[in-house]
């Protein structure tokens, strides 16, 4: 059974009588929002919804932009792009990129006093505009027929994901602008032939961010993590279908 996912594998589980502040990261409160049992299961119960497979061929994409846009950080010029788009804007220069890039450090975070937890995110790529104003820009991958647009309602988990590391950046006492961009990769499957490579159709999609949401969501996950029942679940959530199928044909 080890080679299989387990799901009792997590650690890092809220105790309700610890005063140690409790890590939560973007990904969860978007979890929360979408599901709360699962979260709760998840969170407060160590068990987890079993893992994605990786898109390693984002993840390449990724790599690419992040090198693209770090020559340009290094020399403190403007991407093509943010021309293409009329975007008066300079990649971000601050010693702590890096580490706000890298999930596994914690990426920005901030220790949310009233809820006493600590907010975690890892950013794609800031830029910087003349006002001094920091944007938020993620980047994303896909391979379909129509324009990408951010119109799709399940697309309301990219503009919380840019919201929360708008909040984040604030909370850490950057000015931050309200205006974040997506780098959408659209990968052609219109060519020809294949010939050992994929291209891509890029656009960059502003977002306008309201964050204004995030501080009751944080209180209302922490009165879910308190709580000593299971809260009721998503309207939505194919998990908790499946799990419900699943018992009443066991």
């Amino acid at each position: 059974m080890s080679q299989f996912y387990n799901p009792k594998r997590s650690r890092n589980l809220y105790n309700p009588a610890s005063k140690v502040p409790f890590k939560i990261s973007r990904s969860k409160i978007d979890l929360f929002l979408n599901c709360p049992r699962c979260f709760y299961l998840d969170r407060r119960l160590g068990v987890g919804q079993p893992p994605g497979y990786p898109f390693n061929l984002n993840s390449a994409v990724d790599t690419l932009l992040k090198k693209e846009f770090d020559a340009h950080r290094v020399n403190h010029s403007t991407h093509p792009l943010m021309k293409t788009y009329g975007i008066d804007a300079v990649p971000f220069q601050h010693e702590k990129m890096e580490l706000w890039r890298d999930a596994l450090r914690g990426g920005v975070q901030y220790l949310h006093e009233p809820t006493n937890l600590i907010i975690t995110g890892a950013v794609d790529d800031i830029w910087i505009n003349p006002e001094g104003e920091l944007l938020v820009v993620d980047y994303k991958a896909t391979s379909k027929k129509e324009e990408v647009t951010l119109d799709a309602p399940w697309q309301i988990a990219y503009k919380r994901q840019v919201e929360v590391y708008q909040w984040l950046l604030r909370k850490n006492g950057f000015k931050v602008s309200r205006t974040a961009y997506f780098v959408y990769c659209n990968g052609d499957a219109d060519k020809e032939a294949f010939d050992g490579k994929l291209e891509f159709n890029v656009r960059v999609l502003l977002h306008e961010g309201d964050d204004s949401w995030i501080e009751s969501a944080l209180a209302d996950m922490r009165a879910c993590l308190l709580d000593s029942t299971l809260p009721p679940r998503g309207s939505e959530c194919d998990f908790c279908a499946y799990r419900s199928a699943a018992r009443e044909v066991e």
